[in-house]
């Protein structure tokens, strides 16, 4: 069997949502059925086989050769498998995803990630606004699993993490890890704004340090912790990858106590 592929054939002139192709809708399908499915846009109703020349037979690998920050809510909602995408991508990519794998080799909108609960999504350029954080209404961001980028952030990244792993490699935008409620936020790069503003656990491992601290966060002083190490060590051997946090004197700071107050930023030394 051989992934099954969606080869782009021209750049799209509007919006697409391709939350349909994934592998657990793809599943039972003939090529031609899925080069007929509606894909929903902004404008002017098309299939995926106006968009894209489809091959392959094997939907729990799927491939899209070129991307577009004009593609929306890739992998939404995905329950398994892989999803690779050769370029950007557009709002929402991985957005509630349950589990499986989604690489992207470009940059992604606002809210990838948001609201998973499994799975893995790298994605090797930036990433927008509310990177695994919520939509409106929502009251739980991320809650499992873990989100790469290689390049930085939009604002409020980690926006009311619940549980999982998010390492940015880059700076992030204004307030990185608001209102936290466990989880860990790494940023490799500089966190603009007031990150872990009321955040009421987890962890922020700032390795480029911040712009500003909410006075509400107390300095507890050089921090030589064997968890910081253990951690390091853990990413490095898994899909996260070697961190910058590693070898780092850091200090920690304790907060939000404007509320609960169990969070904790580490911050690197001079």
């Amino acid at each position: 069997m051989s992934g099954l592929t969606f080869r782009k054939k021209a750049e799209p002139e509007q919006r697409l949502d391709l939350s349909a192709l994934i592998p657990s809708r793809l599943t039972g399908l003939s090529i031609g059925e899925i080069a007929a499915l509606p894909i929903g846009t902004t404008k002017v109703p098309v299939c995926a086989g106006d968009l894209f020349d489809v091959t392959g037979d094997d939907p729990a690998d799927i491939r899209f050769e070129g991307g577009s920050e004009r593609f929306d809510r890739i992998g939404e909602a995905m329950e398994g498998g892989t999803i690779t995408v050769e370029g950007d991508v557009g709002i929402r990519c991985g957005r509630v995803m349950r589990d499986g794998r989604i690489t992207v080799t470009g940059s992604a909108g606002a809210h990838a990630g948001s609201a998973m609960s499994g799975g893995f999504l790298s994605i090797a350029g930036d990433a927008g606004a509310h990177l695994g954080g919520v939509r409106d209404g929502e009251t739980i961001g991320m809650s499992g699993g873990a989100i790469k980028v290689g390049g930085s952030a939009g604002e409020r990244a980690a926006d009311r993490l619940r549980r999982g792993t998010i390492a940015i490699m880059g700076d992030a935008g204004p307030d990185a890890g608001s209102r936290m409620i466990a989880g860990t936020l790494v940023v490799g790069g500089k966190a603009a704004g007031t990150p872990g503003r009321l955040m009421k656990r987890g962890t922020l491992i700032l390795c480029g340090g911040a712009e500003r601290l909410s006075p509400t966060f107390l300095d507890n002083g050089l921090a030589d912790l064997l968890i910081l190490t253990v951690m390091a060590r853990a990413f490095a051997a898994g899909e996260i990858g070697a961190v910058p946090f590693a070898g780092l004197s850091m200090r920690r700071l304790g907060g939000d106590t404007a509320v609960l107050g169990k969070g904790e930023i580490f911050l690197p030394v001079g």
